[in-house]
């Protein structure tokens, strides 16, 4: 259903997700990425990059279910999510709504982005405004 990967030497929780979430999966997921979370010894500004292409869009109810189970997660300082779908990356603008938040069709433009590589701010960084 989904990979967490850490790195803690770059600060970054590195999710994939592999199918669509059901609204009562999601508190459990959110356990389990606190956990680790907290046992990689991350803190409030890490980076996130989230890979949806192997899900889809969420039911609406799975969208309140995630916005109920992440509200007091720790905040990210920057977010990568990867996506080639036009309705999940307008799903996304729209549900998620931080200014630091940049949606990618390639995961690594995504991880330069992230990691503020030279030659990051390319074509596929679209950002909210857009």
């Amino acid at each position: 259903m989904y990979t967490i990967r850490f790195q803690p030497e770059h600060s970054l929780l590195d999710i994939a997700w592999h199918r669509i979430f059901l609204p009562d999966q999601v508190p459990d997921y959110a356990r389990q990425c606190l956990q680790q979370f907290v046992a990689q010894g991350l803190k409030p500004g890490y980076l996130l990059r989230m890979d949806m292409r192997e899900s889809a869009v969420q039911p609406r109810d799975t969208l309140d279910s995630f916005a109920s189970s992440f509200r007091d997660f720790p905040k990210a300082s920057r977010i990568a999510v990867i996506t080639a779908s036009a309705l999940q990356r307008m799903q996304v603008l729209r549900v998620m709504t931080q200014p630091y938040l940049r949606v990618f069709d390639d995961a690594d433009a995504g991880l330069d982005w992230l990691l503020d590589a030279p030659g990051s701010a390319t074509q596929a960084d679209q950002r909210r405004s857009a």
